[in-house]
């Protein structure tokens, strides 16, 4: 045999032997037509169907309610940020958005495992209700609509979990949140008292 055929045989050899090392150490195929992506995929799906199905009525109202109108709140606070020129709304409204941030985080930690949190689910229609309009018009209607109104909607989101819920996790989330949002309806009452409009 020729020294270049020994080579071939030896190279050969060598990547056969890799390749049975690594089928060896391959975890369980996945069943026939699937690839293992989507098989891991299934798997973690079906979990998360299976913990959100054990979930009380109440718990699953305040997981998606709670997160829409605190998404609502922060979301709109950003905006008010942007559009208002008045310095007492966007002081407001830099609180909002970092008061409804940690509410939202503290929303999703609390959520048991395996149950899906919305991180931004925000009410488009209040959004859309307020993006357009500038200067007075705009944190009249911020004012009235999201401020005070929107934030009566997050506290009874709130106040139903903690008399409703069954989940240990989110009832004490909304049980620590709820006097972070009481002093911020507090804050949008004065704020509308200073503008002249009704609280």
């Amino acid at each position: 045999m020729s020294r270049l055929s020994l080579a071939s045989l030896a190279t050969a050899s060598a990547a056969g032997l890799l390749v049975l090392s690594l089928g060896a150490h391959a975890q369980t195929p996945a069943p026939a037509g699937t690839n293992a992506a989507s098989a891991s995929a299934t798997t973690t799906t079906a979990a998360a169907t299976g913990a959100a199905d054990k979930l009380h009525e109440a718990d699953k109202t305040f997981i998606a309610d709670g997160t829409q109108t605190v998404a609502t709140q922060r979301d709109a606070a950003r905006i008010a940020d942007s559009r208002s020129s008045d310095r007492d709304v966007k002081a407001f409204a830099e609180k909002i958005v970092a008061d409804y941030t940690k509410l939202s985080n503290s929303m999703r930690a609390a959520s048991p495992r395996g149950v899906d949190v919305p991180r931004d689910d925000p009410d488009t229609a209040v959004l859309d209700s307020i993006k357009n309009l500038r200067g007075a018009d705009f944190d009249k209607a911020y004012i009235e609509q999201v401020a005070l109104a929107g934030q009566q909607k997050a506290l009874s989101a709130f106040q139903a979990e903690i008399a409703s819920g069954r989940d240990a996790g989110l009832k004490k989330a909304a049980t620590e949140g709820l006097p972070v949002i009481q002093a911020d309806i507090a804050k949008a009452k004065e704020l509308a008292q200073r503008k002249h409009m009704a609280s």
